[in-house]
């Protein structure tokens, strides 16, 4: 009887060992999993907080969602966007966290290619890291599209990859975004959405003759806009820019692309709120709004530029 009483109590402990092992693995791949969809569910809002990344989507064409291909006609000749989705052939499935983060934050590619500066990472070198690899873990979970790159139709010396890396080493300088301490969070909040990850003051700032964004006009607008676009004056100056615009106007706007003269915002800012902004939470919102009221006002008249320019 004893020996029977010791076997028994062997094998419970066996079977208990094994639920307890079988549920720690069980938990830790089911934890595994929601944290892996939890990173892409941030991914995605970041996503949208970019304005949707809509200049890899060829909307004119009905092209593939982040399949590129779309024209980006600059002063410096016609950019095609590339392929962002998971293709492990022609888009960036085969990417490291890595070679994402330094595509995005330095401006070059896996096989070392210096990448045109119409690819804001100039803006994107502020995002975090943390906030990087959620981003990648989104674009890693759409589906992948075999769609090959098109090549650009540059004016030399901007057609030579060469001369992206000579221009970098004149004009960029990576680095994260820091916070002001002597700024509440919520300026912080906006400044970082608005620098980082939204890129506002790399379509809403004119450039000099070498590309290089304006930096006493920030804000200020554009004759040059991206697409060829009118990019309008967005600092808080009552005659030219927004600041007869209160903070629920700036709000709606980015909500619905509806102006307070009742007026709706077309092209390609209509597109980065349709499948961006408007996904934004509210305090994400507010905060945008709040950063860009506390901009220095500057009078720029940008589209009487554009009719003397014509």
């Amino acid at each position: 009887m004893r020996f029977h009483h010791q076997k028994w109590e062997v094998l419970k402990y066996f079977f208990l060992l094994t639920f307890f092992a079988g549920s720690f693995i069980f938990s830790s791949r089911t934890n595994a999993v929601a944290a892996e969809q939890t990173a892409i569910e941030r991914g995605e809002y970041l996503f949208r907080a970019t304005g949707g990344c809509g200049c890899h989507t060829n909307y004119q064409d009905e092209g593939a969602e982040m399949a590129g291909g779309r024209a980006i006609k600059t002063p410096f000749g016609d950019f095609y966007s590339t392929n962002i989705t998971p293709d492990r052939e022609t888009g960036i499935g085969k990417w490291s966290d890595d070679d994402f983060i330094k595509a995005m934050t330095e401006g070059i590619g896996p096989d070392g290619t210096h990448y045109a500066p119409v690819f804001p990472y100039t803006s994107f070198t502020k995002m975090s890291k943390n906030d990087l690899l959620d981003l990648k873990a989104y674009l890693f979970s759409i589906p992948p599209v075999r769609q090959k790159n098109q090549s650009h139709d540059l004016f030399i010396p901007f057609g030579e990859r060469i001369g992206f890396g000579l221009w970098k080493k004149m004009n960029f300088t990576p680095g994260r975004f820091q916070p002001d301490p002597a700024k509440s969070s919520q300026w912080n909040r906006g400044a970082y959405l608005s620098r980082a990850l939204a890129h506002c003051e790399e379509c809403h700032t004119p450039r000099n003759l070498q590309g290089v964004l304006k930096k006493d006009m920030a804000y200020a607008g554009s004759v040059e806009g991206p697409e060829g676009e009118l990019a309008p004056n967005i600092t808080p100056d009552k005659k030219t820019g927004i600041g007869e615009w209160a903070l629920v106007d700036i709000i709606e706007v980015l909500q619905s692309g509806l102006k307070p003269d009742g007026d709706d915002l077309q092209g390609l800012m209509g597109e980065v709120i349709e499948h961006g902004y408007s996904f934004l939470k509210k305090e994400d919102l507010e905060a945008i709004a709040f950063y860009l009221k506390s901009l220095p006002p500057i009078q720029n008249q940008v589209g009487e530029q554009k009719e003397q320019e014509e």
